[in-house]
């Protein structure tokens, strides 16, 4: 692979680093078929396009995490986590989509909550899986993510960050159960683990190697 290895790399289109997220974490629905579906987005959506007061409206359960073929495009307001990422609106056919790398792409994969809750699922399977070893519970969301292993700086960087975020979360009861909203766990302690893994795991997401094909 390494002699007859061709094509450049580029950053991933918006609709597989989504599906990527949600596939990695072990939400993504794996229903066929059937309907669009609206994932939850911003309040007030179509509110500027809409001639008949029409609101966006998200479903809920296993539909906002079905693969982001399903996803319903309205053209005069497409999905905006989609757009973001150099989606084109679908008001014409296109030959190739842009792609760029900004700031606001950045902070949309950093604070989007669909994002959040699939890094907060990993996360939780890491702590249940390897309830008392950093260092595999590294290795287990770092693999899961880039299929590959930290080095020695990339380890104790993650590790340290980990280590500064429980002592955060674990002296703000009021962030880690905003962050842990809907989970019954026993202690704070537990809580800010939990949410300190969740930061972890989400800074992977972002990481170049995880949203750039190689």
């Amino acid at each position: 692979n390494r002699l007859l290895a061709r094509a450049s790399r580029y950053r991933m289109d918006a609709e597989m680093i989504r599906d990527l997220i949600l596939a990695t974490s072990a939400r993504l629905s794996k229903k066929m078929y059937g309907p669009s579906v609206k994932p939850p987005q911003p309040p007030g959506l179509w509110a500027a396009v809409s001639m008949t007061r029409e609101r966006f409206k998200a479903d809920e359960g296993e539909a906002i995490v079905r693969r982001s073929m399903y996803t319903y495009w309205r053209r005069g307001m497409p999905p905006p986590q989609m757009t973001i990422l150099n989606a084109p609106n679908r008001d014409a056919c296109i030959a190739r989509r842009e792609r760029t790398n900004s700031p606001t792409q950045a902070l949309l994969l950093l604070n989007e909550t669909e994002y959040l809750l699939a890094a907060r699922h990993l996360a939780k399977q890491a702590i249940e899986a390897i309830p008392d070893n950093a260092n595999e519970r590294l290795d287990y969301t770092w693999e899961t993510i880039t299929a590959a292993l930290p080095d020695a700086q990339e380890r104790d960087t993650m590790l340290t960050l980990v280590t500064d975020l429980e002592k955060v979360y674990t002296n703000n009861s009021e962030l880690t159960d905003a962050l842990c909203e809907g989970l019954d766990l026993p202690s704070i302690e537990a809580k800010a683990e939990l949410a300190a893994w969740t930061l972890a795991v989400n800074t992977l997401y972002n990481l170049d190697i995880t949203k750039t094909r190689e």
